[in-house]
């Protein structure tokens, strides 16, 4: 295990200080994740932004470069930082982990267990749902990639609620130390149903688990392992469709090829015959919604399973 820190609270401040770190929000699908060092600056397409001049700003606030241009700067919360994360493996997203945080019932001074680490997308909103008495220990089998998440625990302030191990969860299962202490157990594993009877020990009576796979054939042989000791199994997809909402005219949105959602306001408010070609149909600018032409399809499935009380 790696050691933590025993003050176990998320770090947290609403002004910018030098060695912070700050998410530089450009556009909804642009962020970058930046450490504010007095002497640096950040370049992009909008200019040379000074980090001095972002010290003793409060979070939020909208900075300018030397051209003219702007980026906002947020607080690395779980939420941006999954979007803004160096990717080492494939990870968890805003869908998913919200998902995994309710059906796991995780809340605050819980004890969590996680196998496959990974980048630590999930992991960092683990931590903060278990704030600030609970814990979670988190393995996974590659050194560096351990190390690597340990690291961006510290960038976003949750190392102390956090304990990382290497270890090959499979292939020797989780730790003894932990027998009957978890809440809740979490596993991001090619072959989860190796790690499955580990897990069981590990969970208090009436524990859950979750397993996340990308295929279906690792959803089917994790359910039957899970069905000896487990109860209550489910699997679920989840599917997240975003809408852009902007400004504009009815007759300017699609809705389907070869029509608009106009068509309706410009049969009831027809131009006079009088009209000229080119008048306005007399619809007015509304705000609208419609579904983003980018939606992120399948990524994997998640599995649920309650423990088994033994009466």
């Amino acid at each position: 295990m790696l050691p933590t820190d025993p003050a176990k609270k998320i770090s947290f401040h609403n002004h910018i200080s030098d060695g912070d770190l700050v998410i530089v929000y450009e556009k909804h699908d642009t962020m970058k994740a930046v450490k504010v060092c007095e002497k640096s600056v950040l370049q992009n397409r909008f200019g040379v932004f000074k980090h001095l001049e972002w010290i003793g700003k409060p979070f939020g606030s909208k900075v300018f470069s030397n051209k003219g241009g702007f980026v906002y700067l947020l607080a690395p919360t779980p939420e941006l930082w999954t979007l803004a994360l160096n990717h080492r493996t494939q990870i968890l997203y805003l869908a998913d982990i919200s998902f995994v945080v309710m059906y796991l019932e995780i809340v605050p001074g819980c004890l969590v267990l996680e196998s496959g680490t990974g980048s630590g997308s999930l992991t960092t909103s683990l931590a903060r749902a278990v704030a600030p008495k609970g814990h979670v220990y988190t393995f996974d089998f590659h050194e560096q990639r351990a190390l690597s998440a340990r690291e961006d625990f510290e960038r976003t302030g949750v190392s102390s609620l956090v304990t990382v191990g290497v270890r090959d969860i499979q292939g020797e299962g989780f730790p003894d130390d932990l027998l009957g202490l978890a809440d809740a157990v979490f596993l991001d594993l090619p072959q989860p149903w190796l790690a499955i009877p580990s897990a069981g020990k590990m969970l208090k009576q009436d524990g859950i688990l979750c397993s996340f796979s990308p295929c279906i054939e690792q959803v089917q042989r994790s359910s039957e392992t899970l069905s000896y000791n487990f109860t209550d199994i489910r699997t679920f997809e989840v599917l997240l469709r975003t809408y852009e909402v902007r400004e504009g005219k009815m007759g300017s949105f699609q809705v389907e090829e070869g029509s608009s959602v106009g068509s309706l306001c410009c049969k009831r408010k027809k131009p006079s015959s009088g009209a000229s070609d080119g008048q306005e149909s007399g619809c007015p600018p509304m705000v609208m919604a419609r579904p983003s032409n980018e939606a992120r399809g399948h990524t994997g499935y998640l599995t649920f399973a309650r423990l088994k009380c033994v009466t």
